[in-house]
């Protein structure tokens, strides 16, 4: 888990009006006291009122509440994509307050939106930078994908082979994206090939997205980076 999930996770909890020690939060996040420590201070550093209570635990500030605000699924999602992308900017602290910024919106997600949210966050790399001299690829289908990855849809799409002309009809499983030279990449589970393919998001000429559900695969990034890149 990435410190910024693990700091909404934290307040989360202390929305709950919960009083949390920081023995338990190490247990629960397998890390050190250390490390919850500066948790804390960080979510202080964001403007959150965590206050110390002697011999009991950490709470929020009496009064203190967050004003609701309904998302999206996909406007959550589009949140988390935005993390990726300002994550290669060269500019720190842009980056810190963007962050800062993030632990507050997202501590106003719904649970079921920020749960899946999670789920998106660990599908998604970017590769190099958005901001390079390479002209970005159009495409208009990333965030009805990304519905379709953390829902686990299947989609049927028509998809255009890359340097030709030739289309085939596929229906895949959608499991992870990444980001590479200003082009979005899909990994899914081809049943026209019965394995993973790689699918350039801006060569899918038509989709559609089931209500027919598929089996988790339990499928890693990183492995599938590890395993395919030989």
């Amino acid at each position: 888990m990435s410190q910024l999930s693990r700091l909404i996770s934290i307040l989360t909890l202390l929305k709950s009006k919960r009083i949390l020690t920081s023995t338990e939060l190490a247990d629960r996040y397998e890390v050190s006291v250390r490390t919850i420590y500066r948790d804390i201070r960080k979510l202080e550093e964001a403007g959150i009122p965590v206050i110390s209570i002697e011999g009991k635990g950490y709470s929020l500030m009496d009064g203190y509440f967050v004003t609701p605000v309904q998302f999206t699924e996909k406007q959550a999602n589009a949140l988390i994509t935005a993390q990726h992308l300002v994550s290669q900017t060269q500019d720190e602290s842009f980056v810190h307050d963007f962050n800062e910024a993030l632990i507050k919106i997202k501590s106003v997600f719904r649970s079921s939106i920020q749960e899946k949210s999670e789920l998106l966050n660990d599908k998604i790399v970017v590769l190099d930078s958005y901001w390079s001299d390479i002209e970005p690829i159009q495409s208009n289908a990333l965030s009805d994908i990304q519905l379709a990855i953390t829902n686990f849809n299947f989609i049927e799409i028509n998809y255009q082979k890359v340097h030709t002309n030739e289309a085939s009809f596929r229906k895949i499983e959608p499991y992870a994206m990444y980001s590479i030279q200003n082009k979005w990449i899909l990994i899914a589970w081809c049943h026209l090939r019965n394995d993973y393919r790689a699918f350039r998001i801006d060569k899918i000429q038509q989709y559609k997205i089931l209500t027919e559900t598929f089996e988790d695969r339990k499928f890693n990034l990183q492995d599938y980076f590890s395993e395919y890149s030989h």
